[in-house]
């Protein structure tokens, strides 16, 4: 049943590389877009991926509390957080990653967002970050994932009903990985900026975890990849190297403290890395390093498909996303809990998803421009949390600035 799951190859890097400034292959002129309706459903899109006990505030109504006890194999609490993409696993990486860029966001463009919108992608950040405060807060280990990936990906079951293995996997001083552990910090030091004038408690207690965490990361160096193997790989795999991690990281904290030490970090680091900037994701930073921007509108319809690759925006978007819980019957419509492989038949059928995960962009069309909508094309119709992140600043910068 593997084979009709998330493979293993890293996620499409479509839409990063497309914000990062790359040249477009086809643009098609004249349409008008909304990016202010984009921007807030851009942002409504972290809700249907969130993980733990809802809050009452929760506007994506079909999704329910899901994996409230995380971490008590351990006897920890790792509650909250974020699904990755259409599976149930929590890898800390790519949302870690999703977490600095989302903050990177608000930190750059937060003022065009309007109050509303803002306020949402900061809660969107908080329910990050209050779980890396969760899962670092231990000195000296770091809790890198929560569940069994291949428990998980044998499975089409919706969140909610999840009886697969919740297993969490660590790094320490002795199985070391320092890409995760220094992306954690970068993503505790961005949000910390967002958090440092509305609550300066909370904003101190993100900045002082992330000097923690780098120092874990810097001094303990390592790939998790080797430390955890299989668990991690081939899922997130570190294939550039945990060194753009550690330059990023101390960039992030610099940025945060303004403490001379992380700037002497990265002059006396920067040249560990081969300056590849031909791609920005939750692996590599490279790109990150050297900065961004580019044009939106293709993803939101204005390609030779006349399609907008975000769900639940314009007329014509992805209706089979490859993802459990739009796929599934929300627990409202089927109260009996669907097992492992109850599923299956839904995955199978050619009917749209019965619930609109709202502002989800998916991995895109292939190299031709074509798109099937279909579930099985998990390289194409997949969302992730780490795709729409660098999209919320972008669409709040067009926003305010809706011409070229």
């Amino acid at each position: 049943m593997e084979g009709m799951m998330k493979g293993s190859s890293p996620k499409p890097m479509f839409w990063i590389l497309l914000c990062l400034g790359l040249v477009m292959l086809v643009t098609v002129d004249g349409i008008q877009h909304d990016y202010g309706d984009a921007l807030q459903k851009s942002i409504l899109f972290f809700e249907g991926q969130r993980s733990g006990k809802l809050p009452h505030s929760q506007r994506m109504r079909w999704r329910k509390d899901s994996a409230v006890n995380d971490g008590s194999l351990i006897g920890v609490d790792l509650s909250g957080g974020y699904y990755d993409a259409g599976d149930n696993v929590k890898f800390n990486f790519p949302m870690a990653f999703t977490t600095t860029v989302l903050s990177w966001s608000v930190i750059e463009f937060g003022g065009s967002m309007g109050r509303e919108e803002l306020d949402h992608a900061k809660e969107a950040i908080r329910w990050a970050t209050d779980y890396f405060l969760k899962a670092t807060a231990q000195p000296g280990v770091v809790h890198v994932q929560v569940g069994d990936p291949y428990g998980d990906h044998n499975c089409w079951e919706r969140p909610e009903d999840m009886d697969t293995p919740r297993s969490v996997y660590s790094i320490d001083a002795t199985k070391p990985g320092s890409e995760v552990a220094a992306e954690t910090a970068a993503a505790l030091a961005a949000a910390s900026i967002v958090f440092k004038a509305s609550d300066q408690l909370y904003s101190k207690w993100l900045l002082d975890r992330a000097i923690q965490v780098f120092e874990f990361a810097d001094q303990h160096r390592g790939s998790y990849s080797d430390s955890l193997g299989k668990w991690v790989c081939p899922f997130y795999c570190d294939f550039s190297g945990y060194e753009d991690e550690l330059v990023w990281g101390a960039m992030w904290l610099y940025k945060a403290s303004n403490k001379k030490n992380y700037w002497d970090y990265v002059v006396n680091n920067i040249h560990m890395l081969e300056h590849n900037v031909g791609e920005f994701g939750w692996d590599d930073k490279h790109a990150g390093l050297f900065v961004l921007l580019a044009n939106v509108d293709y993803i939101l319809g204005s390609n030779p498909l006349n399609m907008s690759y975000m769900v639940g925006y314009g007329d014509k978007f992805p209706q089979r996303i490859h993802h459990r819980g739009s796929s599934l019957p929300s627990v409202d419509a089927h109260p009996q809990p669907l097992g492992c492989h109850g599923g299956t038949p839904y995955f199978e059928s050619l009917n749209p998803n019965p619930n609109i995960l709202v502002g989800a962009i998916v991995g895109g069309p292939n190299i031709s421009d074509a798109y099937s909508d279909d579930r099985w094309l998990f390289q194409e119709s997949e969302p992730t949390t780490y795709i729409n992140a660098p999209m919320v600043g972008l669409l709040a910068y067009f926003k305010a600035n809706p011409s070229p």
